[in-house]
């Protein structure tokens, strides 16, 4: 092959990978604003050292807020939850930086190519001024999953009324390994070339096998795949916050597990029996151990969202909270 034979064949391979990045990145963008017009904000935006974060607030009474875990938003709570507290609280539910309609915190995190993310730390932060600039005060914090892992986190740097974790992350676990998809959108290359391609070509089955997984052994609540904005999960830029997020949290919850008997506010532990995505004798079970004033409820039969699957008994351990903390 000749010299110009061997540039005008790089220059055509190049050429067809630009299309096709093109046409998928045009597809992505297609695809993201279909969701953003069936999925509008549902509640109101605070402006945080001018980020925006997006919230529903409903109810009057103490202050609640609760916090979602990864690849969430404030719809997985508006859905039906709220609806059972708002007659005795002031809720305020928040999308995460990075999540539904929030801002992430800085520039750097919104970026392609890198596998940084906000922290815990940084998510406790911005959130808990976000609540005070509404007026929020001693919160009872309600955290699920990787919510859970952000309340704890607020909870040691921010004032509090009480705290209810719900099949929550909060220590280190055996090898420190996630699932592969999560390694990828997360990695800096990932971020690159499997992020728009999913957001392009949303894998459809995978989707509802996922939510199957996540809700097991309970079933998936009627008309809860409609209602929740499953779409707005798949955009580009929550999925890379939801996979650094989720891919960095592991060296941070190790050093914040070491904290925990610094808080002796009432503790609320809710855990399923069933849940094997985050298990209750890696992460609650020794949560209950190392706080004093913690009570821990195990859930016979139920998975990782208790708060769908056994919603009145998350309700009876906020108001325990709230009671144990003088608030009724």
């Amino acid at each position: 092959m000749t010299l110009l034979q061997s540039v005008l064949s790089a220059a055509l391979v190049s050429g067809g990978v630009a299309l096709v990045a093109t046409f998928v990145d045009r597809r992505a963008d297609l695809n993201e604003a279909e969701a953003e017009f069936r999925f509008p904000p549902d509640g109101q935006f605070v402006e945080v050292a001018g980020r925006q974060v997006h919230y529903v607030q409903k109810g009057d009474g103490p202050d609640l807020v609760i916090i979602h875990g990864g690849a969430g938003s404030t719809r997985d709570y508006t859905f039906r939850f709220v609806d059972m507290v708002a007659d005795r609280y002031r809720v305020t539910v928040f999308d995460r930086p990075g999540h539904g309609w929030s801002d992430q915190l800085d520039p750097q995190y919104t970026r392609s190519f890198t596998g940084k993310a906000e922290s815990l730390n940084e998510q406790a932060d911005h959130l808990a001024k976000a609540a005070d600039t509404l007026g929020v005060k001693n919160p009872i914090l309600v955290g699920q999953s990787y919510g859970g892992a952000v309340v704890l986190a607020w909870a040691l740097r921010h004032p509090a009324a009480a705290v209810v974790t719900v099949a929550g992350v909060s220590h280190p676990w055996p090898g420190g390994q996630l699932g592969p998809l999560y390694r990828i959108n997360g990695s800096a290359l990932g971020g690159v070339l499997s992020v728009p391609l999913i957001t392009a070509f949303p894998p459809k089955a995978r989707v509802v096998a996922t939510l199957d997984r996540v809700f097991a052994p309970n079933p998936v609540p009627d008309g809860y795949a409609q209602y929740y904005d499953i779409p707005m999960t798949l955009r580009r830029a929550v999925l890379r916050a939801n996979a650094r997020q989720i891919n960095t949290v592991y060296p941070q919850v190790l050093e914040q597990a070491k904290l925990y008997s610094q808080l002796t506010l009432p503790l609320e532990i809710l855990h399923g029996t069933d849940d094997v995505i985050v298990p209750a004798d890696i992460h609650s079970i020794p949560l209950s151990q190392k706080v004093q004033n913690a009570n821990l409820e195990l859930l016979d039969g139920i998975g990782h969202m208790p708060h769908h699957a056994a919603p009145d008994t998350v309700v009876d351990a906020i108001d325990r909270a709230a009671t144990r903390a003088g608030l009724r």
